[in-house]
């Protein structure tokens, strides 16, 4: 690459560096949208070590991050390198059981559980941005 992009860089390492990755509004403990909420309830559920980046601080992550995935929502679910999906492919998934299958861990809880979870609306945002 001729030009020297240090945000996609630093995105693509994160994904390579780490096996699941979510990409996301807001923080695992402070999610900022229902969708990223929702997301991080299924990953807690299945009790699912991950990473989480917070595209929040800079918009610029969110534009390089779209530009690698080809995916335009947030958030975004990585396993292994690849894209996994957004918010309903991930619900679909932990739903049907083949989310822990592909993430390689235990099916623990049942879905209403996991919507019930999202009754009291998303936490005040807080920046973790691993990124910088």
């Amino acid at each position: 690459m001729s030009d020297i992009n240090p945000i996609r860089d630093a995105i693509a390492e994160a994904i390579r560096d780490n096996k699941t990755i979510l990409f996301m509004k807001g923080t695992p403990d402070a999610p900022a949208c229902g969708f990223s909420a929702r997301t991080v309830a299924a990953l807690q559920a299945l009790d699912a070590p991950f990473a989480a980046v917070d595209i929040l601080p800079d918009p610029r992550i969110r534009q390089e991050l779209s530009a690698i995935s080809n995916w335009p929502t947030i958030p975004q679910l990585f396993f292994g390198g690849e894209l996994v999906g957004g918010c309903d492919i991930v619900m679909e998934m932990f739903e049907s059981g083949e989310l822990a299958e592909t993430l390689g861990v235990e099916q623990t809880e049942d879905a209403d559980a996991v919507t019930a979870q999202q009754a009291s609306g998303p936490a005040p945002l807080g920046i973790e941005n691993r990124l910088s």
